[in-house]
């Protein structure tokens, strides 16, 4: 490692240190979070039914794929497969049936177990991913980074793995980040002797907002999503600023297509990106980079399409995908209230909170006006002249390149943020967290202008603003994601492992609670009206003892009615709703004598 890049490492190991604290503080998830790590892991099985614990697809893989060696498996997966192309819809893979019972079943611990993770067995199954997720709403890539990771930490339910992902996600952004200021600076975007500290500003500014602390807290594709299109706005300002989108495309190739196979929102950053470098190019008349970067676009597009074709399924025709386009449909319709909420989640994200975001702003347009009334006046620094400028001998080059970065640089980011605000199903941060590292870049832009303007300021004193907002926002935190409070009720799941489970709940609550359900002897997930009209109940008169966990949306009193008919009773609370991190409650439930 040459020693000018001590500064960097130092920087970021800092940052992901940081990060790490609040990892290794989580103790619960989010109902989403439990979903991808099912769809991921879940052996050819993405839902978990209570009357069809084995899906179909995995019952018909188990039985008429698997053999009892290699070659037994390639056989039977050649003919099932000739089958299918052949005859279509009467094929035996689409008329195979599941194993769908009249009432929920009792789910093992071993069952829910091999539901989140993965073992000796099924490690490294890309197949069953992708198979997964064809039922979903989303592509397979960030599933696909998931199962890997967690068939390397075999067996593991802690948040760490899943974390991970997103700690790599943000350190890529930071390691781009580092790279831009040196790009920027060498193509005279901002002045020689700022590149290196501009880095190191813009990922600090990302690293430490209250925003990266919860994209590495989610477990989603988000935090991939958000590294792909930082990626691909600095691929794009390389290939600008040296002229060089007619060949080498590759890398912008290859990320486009990994961002569409991660979150369809990237298409709102990509999609406007790829229209405003085209317009430029158009302008600047460099038509023979315009052709070979349209193209690259295109082989992004077919790549994407041909490897996931059911993503225009999911784009067009799928439940998540008609409300999105509804929601776009429905013009301005509530938009303003949708504007709001996203904005204040972006200040509360940037900059810990909408009046801090507001102050930081002020003071950020008062600092541009300043420096613009010292251009005014003839006292700008020889420094604000480098780069191309040097090279060209005057400061038109400076700019016009400036010009177009900051086109490039603002136009997606508003146009994600307006469609994010009309599409997006819920008013919460991860739809927009690809555009918190934007905000670090925008703000260090603005510091390096305001100092350019101050010669006798080292660039080096931009870091302190930068370090007291990381700090307030890292000391402000509200604990987004970390759901604490869930281990105490994970833990009382282990203690009354040798009990069943029954849970009581309505849609679908019970996902919150899958952890708990690996280390319950056995688990009855259930409505209120499926306990009082359960046909065999042949089940519960072997049961004296069960624990009971009641999700808050369903009636208490129509729970514990329903139990008395079948002779159970509280015999203790194990946990008050007040307790809980979702709200639950957990009875133990003892037999009546004489019952």
């Amino acid at each position: 490692m040459r020693k000018k890049h001590v500064g960097e490492v130092a920087v970021l190991l800092c940052i992901l240190a940081v990060l790490g604290c609040f990892v290794i503080q989580k103790e619960g998830y989010h109902i989403d979070e439990l979903l991808s790590l099912e769809l991921s892991n879940a052996e050819y099985n993405p839902w978990i039914v209570s009357t069809q614990p084995v899906g179909r697809l995995k019952k018909f893989v188990e039985q008429e794929i698997i053999g009892e060696s290699f070659g037994e498996t390639f056989i039977n997966l050649v003919v099932r497969t000739w089958d299918l192309l052949r005859n279509g819809e009467e094929s035996m893979a689409l008329q195979y049936q599941a194993d769908v019972y009249p009432e929920p079943v009792w789910i093992t611990a071993k069952q829910f177990r091999d539901y989140l993770t993965v073992d000796s067995e099924d490690c490294f199954n890309y197949l069953s991913v992708y198979f997964n997720v064809k039922d979903d709403n989303h592509p397979p890539f960030h599933y696909m980074l998931l199962h890997t990771i967690s068939s390397v930490f075999q067996g593991s339910l802690s948040p760490l793995p899943g974390c991970a992902i997103n700690l790599l996600a943000i350190a890529g952004c930071i390691l781009c980040f580092f790279r831009l200021g040196t790009v920027l600076e060498k193509g005279g975007v901002i002045p020689g002797g700022s590149g290196r500290v501009a880095g190191i500003c813009m990922g600090l500014l990302y690293g430490l907002s209250a925003g990266a602390i919860a994209t590495a807290l989610l477990i989603r594709m988000y935090g991939t999503m958000t590294f792909l299109c930082v990626a691909l706005f600095c691929l794009h300002v390389k290939k600008w600023l040296e002229k060089g989108f007619e060949r080498k495309n590759t890398k912008l190739t290859l990320v486009t297509v990994l961002g569409f196979w991660t979150q369809y929102f990237f298409l709102f950053y990509c999609l406007t990106l790829a229209g405003v470098t085209a317009g430029l190019l158009i302008v600047k008349k460099r038509y023979r980079e315009l052709r070979g970067y349209v193209g690259s676009m295109i082989l992004a597009a077919v790549i994407g399409l041909a490897v996931f074709p059911y993503a225009v399924e999911d784009i067009f025709s799928s439940g998540r995908g008609m409300e999105a386009l509804q929601n776009l449909g429905s013009g301005f319709d509530g938009y303003g209230t949708r504007l709001w909420a996203f904005g204040t989640i972006f200040m509360e994200a940037c900059f810990g909170g909408v009046l801090l975001g507001l102050l930081v702003v002020g003071c950020g347009a008062v600092g541009l006006l300043f420096a613009w009334l010292r251009g005014r006046k003839g006292t700008v620094s020889s420094r604000q002249v480098q780069g191309a400028a040097r090279e060209a001998g005057t400061e038109h080059a400076v700019g016009a390149a400036h010009f177009c970065i900051w086109i490039m640089l603002l136009v997606p980011c508003c146009c994600y943020f307006l469609l994010a605000a009309r599409m997006s199903p819920y008013l919460v941060d991860r739809y927009i967290m690809p555009l918190f590292p934007f905000a670090a870049v925008i703000m260090t832009l603005v510091l390096v202008r305001i100092f350019a303007a101050v010669p006798s300021v080292s660039f080096c004193w931009m870091l302190l603003p930068v370090l007291v907002l990381g700090a307030v926002q890292i000391a402000g935190y509200d604990g987004h994601y970390l759901y604490k409070g869930y281990e105490r009720q994970y833990e009382l799941a282990k203690a009354y492992a040798e009990f069943p489970c029954i849970c009581m709940y309505d849609g679908e609550g019970y996902y919150y609670n899958l952890l708990e359900f690996t280390e319950y002897q056995e688990t009855l997930l259930l409505h209120v009206w499926e306990l009082e009209g359960r046909a065999d109940t042949a089940d519960f008169e072997q049961r004296n003892q069960v624990v009971v966990l009641r999700k808050s949306i369903v009636d208490e009193a129509a729970v514990l009615e329903a139990l008395r008919k079948y002779g159970w009773e509280v015999e203790e609370i194990l946990l008050e709703s007040s307790e809980s991190v979702y709200g639950d409650t957990v009875y133990l439930c003892g037999k009546v004598q004489g019952f």
